[in-house]
């Protein structure tokens, strides 16, 4: 278990909990890039019951019909990445981690939008949106419902 904290840069909210391991991933995917207006987002999984917030409360945006992206409505920090059902953890971003050399870069997820020459190509392990099957449920579902 590893401890953390974290927040906006404004400091407005504030969290607090643990990790179950200090892999951590770059996701590539365009949603995250419009989110995080970087290349990639750097995200760290966490149980959501492992993690307390503090101050003001995030702000919550819907960033596809089935996940909602927390972030601070002050400042404009992400913080998260959330399913709305279906699971039981969130991401948390790396770089609102008060330390975030608590966890390390273990893989790159949503690769099919890798913007080549910004990211060094690793070796480690690279996997699409459309390769991981509870996602790729989760749009299905969506789909099927309209």
């Amino acid at each position: 278990m590893i401890e953390i904290e974290g927040g906006c840069q404004c400091g407005a909210v504030r969290y607090a909990g643990t990790l179950d391991t200090d892999e951590a991933y770059f996701c590539h995917c365009r949603m995250c890039q419009r989110a995080t207006g970087g290349v990639a987002a750097a995200l760290v999984n966490a149980r959501r019951d492992a993690v307390t917030w503090s101050g003001r409360p995030r702000d919550l945006y819907r960033s596809s019909p089935f996940a909602h992206r927390g972030h601070c409505a002050l400042c404009g920090t992400p913080l998260t990445f959330e399913y709305d059902a279906g699971s039981d953890m969130l991401d948390l971003t790396v770089g609102s981690l008060d330390e975030p050399g608590l966890v390390r870069l273990a893989s790159h997820f949503g690769v099919e939008s890798w913007v080549p020459g910004w990211i060094h190509d690793d070796t480690l392990p690279h996997l699409r949106t459309d390769e991981h099957p509870p996602l790729v449920e989760r749009w299905a579902a969506v789909h099927k419902a309209e």
